[in-house]
């Protein structure tokens, strides 16, 4: 047999399975319209089930055996999962606004490209629509590996009668946008806060005569930057694209490693999906060794905290509560254990939500 045979056969059996798979895919969305439709005639109305799709992501991620990548193979399957989801119902989703936010690549890493983004102008706005039900969900930040906490997300849980239903870790890289190809005119550099932060000794050796100005998003410094040809933004690419921007530079931000890890909110919680967190507000009373009374039954039980983090209570000076995040379920019977004996101690207590982890 010849190459070009050989080539053109190898070409039919790939076209075999691209049929075998759309065969599949469709099959698979039909089995997920029957479970909907079970689930409705029970009451159930549940389209956005976290932890089952957590399930089954883990699940053929351990079962692969390549040549697809782990990455690849969540990538694929989430969009699969999201076009089952939304033949059911497309879920409206909240997010940092305009169109091409970081919180918006957030939305599309967790949910797929099957929703209806509803844009808030600003992090408290995107739990007000999660609030009044206009949003099923919300997407917001909630830390970063170079800044740390979101202050404005933290302050949002504190007071919300919403749950935490899974979380999202996105690597970011930001690059200098604007009008122009090079800097030569520009007199503003404009970015979230966040961002400028993240970026801050790329610009001091680059740009050090130019004012920072911080933006409710990078969205938003790009659609401004692209109003203002004086104007330069801290953005990503796929932000530029929208916006019709040049790329100045790439990858600007202080710490190559740089990433940022949201919150899925909502009203309703996530169920044990075997691999999950749970996020604590908790104060403890103003006493000597108080704080290590509260977070001994942790270690009693032998439950790792994941992550630490205080504020300010806003409720009397000097005064302070905490964000903490552990390793289980609230549901889990240790984790149960654990945290009865934490709310005896506590001058605080509340569950923010148990979720799967990102995967």
């Amino acid at each position: 047999m010849s190459e070009n045979s050989k080539i053109e056969d190898l070409r039919r059996q790939i076209d075999q399975l691209d049929e075998e798979i759309l065969r599949l895919v469709n099959e698979r969305i039909d089995r997920a319209k029957e479970v909907g439709a079970l689930k409705s005639e029970s009451g159930d109305k549940t389209v956005y089930r976290p932890e089952r799709e957590a399930q089954i992501l883990q699940r053929l991620t351990e079962i692969n055996s390549g040549p697809l990548r782990p990455a690849q193979l969540q990538t694929i399957f989430r969009e699969i999962i999201s076009i089952a989801r939304a033949a059911e119902s497309l879920p409206r989703v909240a997010v940092l606004g305009p169109a091409g936010t970081y919180s918006q690549a957030a939305v599309q890493k967790h949910f797929g490209r099957e929703v209806e983004h509803l844009f808030g102008d600003d992090i408290e706005d995107v739990f007000r629509l999660v609030e009044s039900r206009e949003a099923e969900h919300g997407v917001v930040p909630v830390e970063n590996s170079t800044e740390g906490g979101i202050s404005n997300t933290l302050d949002c849980l504190v007071t919300t009668a919403l749950c935490i239903t899974g979380e999202v870790s996105l690597r970011v890289s930001h690059s200098l946008v604007g009008q122009a190809k090079e800097r030569g005119l520009a007199k503003t550099v404009l970015g979230h806060e966040q961002a400028l932060a993240q970026c801050r000794h790329w610009l001091d050796r680059h740009l050090p005569a130019l004012q920072r100005v911080g933006v409710s998003s990078n969205a938003e410094a790009a659609r401004q930057a692209s109003e203002n040809p004086a104007c330069l933004a801290v953005a990503g690419m796929e932000t530029a694209e929208i916006y019709g921007l040049n790329i100045l530079e790439q990858g600007i931000e202080d710490q190559p490693g740089n990433t940022t890890r949201f919150f899925v909110i909502g009203s309703e919680s996530a169920s044990v999906s075997g691999r999950d967190k749970t996020s604590l507000l908790l104060s403890s009373r103003n006493r000597a060794g108080s704080l290590q009374r509260l977070l001994a039954p942790l270690s009693e039980y032998g439950i790792s905290m994941s992550r630490i983090e205080s504020r300010p209570s806003q409720t009397g000076l000097w005064e302070y509560i905490f964000f903490i995040d552990l390793e289980g379920h609230v549901n889990d019977e240790i984790v149960q254990k654990a945290l009865t004996a934490i709310e005896q101690e506590a001058a605080l207590f509340k569950v923010l939500g148990s979720y799967p982890r990102a995967i």
